[in-house]
């Protein structure tokens, strides 16, 4: 999220039923991996599709906590050369951005999806983590999409499309936090990220990935439930800890307004 648009605990919430770009030398990520210590998961092998805001500083960030980041985007991996001069990614085509990794991140407009490339798991590590930070921006971007105006949640929408369960993450983020917003598990007033899906042991792996990155988390349920963090929803562009993160699920409503409606 960026602008108005999104583009010591990590809490499990049950739903009510009804219910700037950083610099090579001196690189504000790599300061922030410097100072602040916490618990890293060990490096792994991340693919991230998408090099705009939310991607190109989750490139930055994971690049410099030591993850081994392939980069993409849809204009080739020429375009690529200064964020990967910046970061050490490596930059790569759609096609192979997932060659062998361990998490994949797709981060595109909605209305880009169906132009990814088949068979983009294909040659990925068993058990990959997708995750999906998209949003639908029916007025905004990616005009009508029938199934979701007519009830499916967007990552659903997306994980359909796509051939591979997602995990639902930093939708709702502010670009520019995940560069210096993150803190030490256990500080007071940690921000927290909601987090959905119906694969758990994805779902793990994507929370101790936002936890390396210095964020809380909040476990929002399954895919199905995840419309209660779509734009609109009390969660979207909230900067709240765990516990208001957790509120702002459970106040949600399923009905989308005007502003988010085709």
């Amino acid at each position: 999220m960026v602008g108005r648009h999104p583009h010591a605990h990590n809490r499990t919430v049950s739903p009510p039923r009804n219910s700037h770009r950083a610099s090579g030398v001196g690189d504000p990520a790599r300061a922030f991996t410097q100072r602040i210590r916490y618990r890293k998961v060990g490096s792994m092998k991340i693919g991230i599709i998408g090099a705009g805001n939310i991607g190109g500083n989750l490139t930055r960030r994971l690049s410099a906590l030591g993850h081994d980041v392939s980069v993409a985007n849809s204009r080739g991996p020429h375009t690529l050369k200064d964020l990967a001069e910046e970061t050490g990614a490596t930059p790569v085509t759609a096609d192979r951005a997932a060659d062998g990794a361990q998490v994949v991140v797709v981060t595109v407009p909605l209305k880009a999806v169906p132009d990814l490339p088949s068979g983009l798991f294909d040659r990925a590590a068993e058990g990959v983590a997708v995750i999906d930070t998209g949003n639908y921006y029916p007025q905004q971007r990616d005009g009508r999409i029938a199934a979701i105006e007519e009830g499916l949640t967007e990552s659903r929408w997306t994980e359909q499309r796509i051939g591979h369960p997602v995990v639902k993450a930093f939708n709702g983020t502010y670009a520019q936090d995940i560069l210096d917003k993150g803190l030490p598990r256990g500080t007071a007033g940690r921000q927290a990220l909601p987090v959905a899906g119906d694969d758990a042991a994805a779902k793990q792996v994507v929370r101790e990935l936002i936890d390396e990155l210095g964020f809380d988390t909040v476990d929002a349920g399954g895919l199905d439930e995840s419309w209660r963090q779509q734009p609109g929803t009390p969660v979207y562009g909230n900067r709240g800890d765990a516990d208001a993160i957790a509120e702002a699920l459970a106040k949600a409503s399923r009905e989308r307004t005007v502003e988010w409606r085709a």
